[in-house]
């Protein structure tokens, strides 16, 4: 997750230039108060531009303007002192890099971080690339079959766990940093519960609770997808061996409870050290993230064939086959994600992930084979390079026969995004599923599916029939010493839907429009837990979201809308 995340991937902008999560939001006085903020957020990251660029060019020592960073850091009071002084240090190497790599000015920087309101001539990420098509045409699209629902395949997803190892009961939920209910937080008021809390990552005896829940249903599903995002959100004081201990916990947890059941993986923002640090493997040495790599395929080969291993070490996404007729890719979506500032210096398909699916894809298409897709950041997302997302849509477009399934995290809400046929735009040809977190951070609750899919018989479609989602309510469990794991809804049954083929679920987005109680119950269900009310504005953009799976295009907003980002308030 990225953007829900607001507070501490803000700290990571401010070292880059962006001081996007100011405290002093008292000064916002005007009728508009987000285009105040807006102009806050582009002055102070100008101003911290110019200053690291003036070091620069005074050839100052790394010290000097790691010193400057963690001033400017805690005199803007974008975080407390004891924050700024451990995020600058821990992308200091990364930072330096790309800052001596590119040429931007200060606008330029802050247009591409703070957003489109900064103001800015040229946008990196909108460079022009276009990944190629094998010479054969689109097959003919048919018509789904009617689906078969006897004995369907069952699938677990699990997305954003998030375990904080330092959770601790009893202290405080409201600490003033990203990431509370740790040390060296106080015990005050309002106090961390046994299970965990809404501000909060998860505590290890609730996700070990949880995988003792799985291990006694495990009969009622056949195969895992995880989708990214393992460690907690103290990115101000992580390090690579944090990052592998926590990948190696986490999967080992997972062997020993999920016994006979293969677990197939994708790699989330949060994986690495620093956040969102993915380098293409053109980066080589101390800034490489090859150990994260190498330590991601030993940690899953327990699971995944050998075969998978030079895709993964290259650049952590592969393809194998699930059952006769069913093939999986896992990708790398950090190559599409628009914090990861090494994309800053070339964007162009990273690690060559684009072309290569299409190879896969193509392959499928000629054997007759179905695909499912997973990764973490759903491709419709603003966290998602432009120009990666439409090569994707592209991509789905001319494939949408052989990709029968695509599954995402990365944003903790239960969601989904519809993709829209090129030509005829009001045809929807292919759904992102973006499974809810296990983490409760921010205003979750814990949550796992289990979707059902159409597969044991001929001629298998293997379509999503239904989804089955299961949570726990952190507000009862620590008020009653006792987590229970227990059904929250099926998608066909709560939205009255016949069948879950993208074409329903687009009516289903139209129902809501009309439809307030619908709505009211599919936000509620976003969430898991009952919520603010949400009409006018933010219904639009709930709604938006849901239609955008192409990330920047609007098309299929009403009056110019943009998608809902969240909100961080429970």
């Amino acid at each position: 997750m990225s953007r829900d995340l607001v507070a501490d991937m803000w700290i990571v902008f401010s070292l880059l230039a962006c001081c996007a999560v100011l405290q002093s939001s008292e000064s916002l006085n005007s009728d508009d108060p987000a285009k105040d903020r807006i102009d806050v957020e582009c002055d102070s990251c100008i101003l911290v531009v110019e200053t690291i660029q003036f070091l620069f060019r005074e050839n100052r020592s790394e010290d000097e303007i790691v010193d400057a960073a963690i001033e400017l850091c805690t005199r803007l009071h974008i975080e407390d002192k004891y924050v700024c002084s451990g995020i600058v240090p821990e992308f200091k190497d990364e930072v330096l890099y790309v800052f001596t790599s590119i040429a931007l000015g200060p606008k330029e920087i802050c247009g591409v971080i703070v957003g489109d309101g900064c103001g800015h001539p040229y946008d990196p990420w909108k460079q022009n690339w276009t990944v190629s098509f094998p010479d054969k045409p689109k097959p003919p699209v048919e018509p789904l079959p009617p689906p078969k629902p006897d004995n369907p395949i069952k699938i677990l997803h699990l997305s954003d766990i998030h375990v904080d190892l330092l959770y601790t009961e009893g202290l405080t939920t409201e600490c003033g940093e990203p990431l509370c209910c740790r040390p060296p937080n106080k015990p005050v008021s309002p106090a961390a519960g046994p299970w965990g809390d809404y501000y909060c990552d998860v505590p290890m005896v609730t996700l070990s609770d949880l995988f003792k829940h799985l291990a006694n249903i495990k009969d009622q599903f056949d195969w895992v997808y995880w989708t990214g995002d393992l460690p907690a959100h103290n990115i101000w004081n992580q390090t690579r061996e944090d990052q592998v201990g926590i990948l190696h916990t986490v999967t080992t947890l997972m062997a020993s409870y999920l016994e006979n059941k293969i677990v197939y993986p994708t790699l989330g923002n949060h994986e690495s050290a620093p956040v969102n640090s993915f380098p293409p493997p053109f980066i080589t040495g101390k800034n490489s993230n090859q150990w994260l790599l190498n330590a991601y395929q030993a940690d899953f080969s327990h699971w995944l064939p050998s075969k998978t291993a030079s895709t993964i070490k290259k650049g952590g996404y592969y393809s194998t086959k699930l059952v006769q007729g069913l093939k999986l890719i896992s990708l790398n979506m950090n190559y599409c994600n628009t914090e990861n500032w090494w994309l800053l210096i070339n964007s162009t398909d990273p690690a060559g992930q684009l072309q290569w699916l299409i190879n896969e894809l193509q392959e499928s298409e000629d054997d007759g084979e179905k695909v499912h897709i997973i990764g973490h950041i759903g491709p419709g997302s603003k966290d998602c390079m432009e120009v990666w997302s439409w090569n994707y849509y592209r991509i789905v477009n001319r494939y949408e026969a052989t990709i029968v399934g695509q599954f995402f995290g990365h944003s903790h809400f239960d969601e989904f995004e519809i993709f829209y046929d090129m030509v005829n735009t009001s045809r929807a040809i292919s759904v992102a599923y973006l499974g809810p977190s296990v983490t409760p951070y921010k205003c979750n609750n814990p949550s796992y599916r289990i979707y059902e899919i159409e597969g044991r018989h001929k001629n298998s479609t293997f379509q999503v029939l239904d989804h089955h989602t299961y949570f726990t309510n952190l507000t009862e469990a620590n008020a009653n010493n006792n987590l229970t794991w227990q059904f929250e809804y099926s998608a066909k049954e709560a939205y009255k839907l016949d069948n879950l083929h993208p074409q329903e679920w687009s009516s289903f987005v139209d129902r809501m429009e009309t439809d307030d109680s619908l709505f009211d119950l599919f936000f509620k269900l976003y969430y898991r837990r009952e919520t603010t009310d949400c009409t006018g504005d933010c219904k639009e953009s709930v709604l938006c979201t849901l239609k955008t799976a192409q990330s920047h295009d609007y098309s299929h907003c009403n009056n110019g809308t943009k998608p809902y980002q969240g909100s961080d308030v429970c």
